[in-house]
């Protein structure tokens, strides 16, 4: 932008493109709502069967999605333009002004070239100008040139990183106008200059300068890549590596800010999370170096990895899945080839567990020093990557120096054995020992592979409450899951050692209660009326399920999650059959009364032998600690209530839209269903029979949980009667002989599959 151009500036294109982007915006908003509302809406109405309940929802979802983005990025360019339209017509009116202004304090403004120079008008008219009048007239016009130039450059400059944010479709970044982008753009540079500096030389303001705008800037598309690429890979490595380094003389801050060194980890780690969403040239070539900066060893004499100094920052957000996939296929690359040299994590990682050594992560849970912690809590976050992690191979059966054998076929004869990377982190790692912040044996390691593993097998971020988007497993989470047991049925200290993890496995369960139903069902035929799953099932069977549910049972929020989720399965299912009674026809010729009673037999007896494992778990749990965890078993079960209403609200792996309502979305709300009041008298400890009894007990003894079963089952039933309008009697009589069959079931499973894992007393004497 210069003299001439601001001059004489016609505005007429860009005013039709911004009337042009006007009209898009409109149209993409009519758009957005459509695939939204009628796209996205009609796909969650449907009954989804197969291959599309897998891939035709996604895609759908993701559809519906562009058309949202493609709206924020018109809008946020539609705003930038408008805004930057205003301001050259602001500065064009006060250039004119400038010059009329000038004209009559007799100086005269005259082009040259892209340029102008303004001086005192010819002949007598200017014979009496001050030079210093000149001056302040060549000042004031210059200034409006200047900001106009950076108004132009800006907008170009924002737009073009606005578009790179999305390789391909659309990004959802969102400004009001030109200014909010600059200024974010503006401040990253700023900040990421900062951060190069040495941080011993960091003052206390520059210290906060940088907190706060990380923190306020962190969801900021445009500042988060320009952060990242102008600090760059290395120089992220460098200065988290450098500000936490014991051997330092000077620290950041003078050493006053140490108390606020997790805010700033948090804050720099979503930052860097959400640039690596961006496509832009610059962070393709961040993400690239950052993959060849981690392989080099850093700190106190080049003893440590740089995968240790960045999976400390990937604690936060949602990293990009093909970055972490990559991240995460080199980072096991090279343990792999240190555990086929017979060497443990730690000296594979640079820790040598003495001297004084960096600790990297400032939150307490663990000091940081195994940098599979890390990114196991990225994955956690980020569920699509979690899956492809877990289910990649770790190591190959005929690997040269393969050094996990087993005896695979009983023979007493160990062979070699390939190892997914799942297989590998729960069954073989030796897991680094770290302390927390007080001095205890830090957990967080294995405790955050669990969560990485809820995320993995359910399709959300761990710790969140599954929706119907996530209900439909895909093959490769439902194999997951499905390795998940075995495992833990193979060897159930896996789990037991490790108490913990059991809140995220049980969880896990809690989502894929079709599938436990069909494990441990004996048979297939019919079991996509009997027990229907929108999406992949998970291979399970009743063995495998009986030593994993057991043990997830001992412990108090592992026990409370399933029992919820089974609850909740129970209770949907069975008001489904009783609203379509001949939805399950186990022999030609029945009766609706007959179909009825086979398929509400079938779920009952499942609720009882599901009930009967995780019971008998509490009480061997109970024994083992003298009795002392039943108030945290009870407590656990009232704190799942949510965990329940989510996952009566979406029918969780249930395919039954018509029961209750489309999409299987409990139309007026989850407490109106069967499954929801169950879920209700369950967490709140509040159910009571008509003379006010309490039926639900969460004591710790075995006979307490068999008829506390019963009764929730069969008030399941003769609520899913009353909800018919239909009477079947005979079919509500039988449910509870068929609940106790189930319980009687789980323990006699229990007594010969758990042998040498240890079994409750109660059932020790009943043998």
């Amino acid at each position: 932008m210069d003299f001439d151009t601001l001059l004489h500036a016609k505005f007429g294109t860009l005013d039709a493109a911004l009337t042009d982007w006007n009209t898009l915006v409109t149209n993409l908003e009519k758009l957005e709502k459509d695939a939204s509302e009628g796209l996205k809406g009609a796909a969650a109405k449907a009954d989804w069967q197969g291959v599309n309940s897998q891939v035709g929802r996604k895609f759908i979802d993701k559809t519906a999605g562009e058309f949202g983005d493609a709206h924020t990025q018109a809008t946020s360019v539609r705003n930038i333009l408008r805004d930057t339209l205003g301001e050259l017509k602001k500065f064009k009116g006060d250039l004119e002004q400038a010059i009329e202004s000038a004209r009559q304090q007799k100086v005269s403004v005259v082009p040259q070239g892209k340029s102008f120079m303004a001086k005192a008008m010819d002949g007598d008219a200017g014979k009496d100008v001050q030079q210093s009048t000149v001056d302040g007239v060549r000042d004031r016009i210059d200034g409006i040139i200047k900001s106009a130039a950076e108004s132009d450059s800006s907008v170009a400059k924002v737009l073009r990183a606005l578009v790179d944010q999305a390789e391909k479709g659309f990004g959802d970044a969102e400004y009001g106008d030109r200014d909010q982008a600059a200024t974010a753009m503006k401040t990253a540079e700023d900040l990421a200059a900062l951060a190069k500096k040495d941080p011993g030389t960091m003052s206390e303001a520059e210290f906060d300068r940088l907190l706060a705008g990380l923190t306020k800037y962190h969801g900021d598309d445009l500042f988060a890549s320009t952060f990242a690429h102008g600090l760059g890979a290395q120089g992220t490595l460098d200065f988290w590596a450098q500000l936490n380094d014991p051997n330092s003389r000077d620290h950041a801050a003078d050493g006053k800010r140490l108390d606020q060194y997790k805010d700033l980890q948090k804050h720099l780690g979503l930052t860097l999370a959400n640039a690596t969403q961006s496509a832009s040239p610059d962070m393709a070539r961040w993400k690239f170096d950052m993959l060849q900066a981690v392989e080099k060893p850093m700190g106190p004499g080049n003893g440590l990895s740089g995968y240790v100094v960045m999976s400390n920052l990937m604690r936060w957000g949602d990293y990009e899945d093909d970055f972490l996939d990559s991240y995460g296929r080199n980072m096991l690359a090279k343990e792999q080839e240190g555990v086929r040299d017979g060497r443990r994590p730690e000296q594979i990682w640079g820790y040598n567990g003495g001297g004084i050594w960096p600790h990297l992560n400032t939150t307490g849970t663990d000091f940081g020093f195994d940098p599979m912690t890390g990114y196991m809590k990225a994955l956690s976050n980020s569920p699509d990557a979690a899956t492809a992690f877990f289910n990649s191979e770790f190591i190959g059966k005929d690997t040269e120096n393969n050094p996990f054998k087993r005896d695979t076929d009983g023979d007493g004869n160990k062979g070699h054995i390939g190892l997914t990377n799942f297989q590998y982190l729960f069954e073989e790692r030796e897991w680094m020992r770290e302390e927390d912040s007080e001095g205890e044996d830090s957990i967080s390691g294995k405790n955050y592979l669990a969560a990485a593993l809820e995320a993995a097998t359910t399709g959300h971020p761990a710790g969140e409450l599954p929706t119907p988007a996530t209900a439909a497993h895909t093959e490769e989470q439902a194999k997951l899951y499905g390795d998940i047991v075995k495992s833990v049925s193979e060897v159930p200290s896996r789990l037991t050692d490790n108490g913990f993890m059991s809140d995220s496995l049980g969880q896990i369960s809690a989502e894929y209660m079709a599938d436990i139903h069909r494990g441990l069902r004996a048979g297939d035929a019919g079991e996509d009326r009997l027990y229907p799953i929108a999406g992949a099932a998970a291979p399970l069977n009743e063995q495998d399920l009986t030593r994993f549910l057991y043990t997830v049972g001992q412990n108090p929020e592992g026990y409370a999650a399933v029992s919820v989720g089974q609850h909740a399965y129970t209770a949907g299912m069975l008001e489904y059959h009783f609203a379509h009674p001949d939805a399950f026809v186990d022999e030609k010729g029945n009766t609706p009364a007959q179909n009825l009673e086979k398929a509400t037999g079938a779920i009952a007896h499942n609720a009882g032998e599901i009930q009967g494992m995780l019971g008998a778990g509490r009480a061997y749990a109970a024994e083992l600690d003298a009795g002392n965890k039943d108030a945290e078993f009870n407590d656990a079960i009232t704190k799942a209530g949510e965990l329940g209403e989510s996952l009566v609200g979406i029918g969780v792996g249930a395919a039954t839209a018509s029961a209750v309502g489309p999409g299987a979305v409990i139309a007026g709300g989850a407490a109106e269903t069967v499954a929801g009041e169950i879920i209700g008298s369950l967490t709140e400890g509040l159910m009571k029979d008509s003379s006010g009894e309490v039926i639900y007990r969460n004591g710790e003894e075995i006979n307490a949980t068999r008829e506390s079963t019963f009764a929730l089952v069969e008030k399941a039933a003769q609520e899913s009667e009353k909800k018919t309008g239909v009477s079947y009697p005979s079919v509500v009589s039988s449910i509870a002989g068929q609940t106790e069959a189930g319980f009687t079931s789980a323990h006699t499973n229990i007594r010969d599959y758990c042998e040498g894992v240890g079994v409750p007393n109660a059932l020790e004497k009943d043998k």
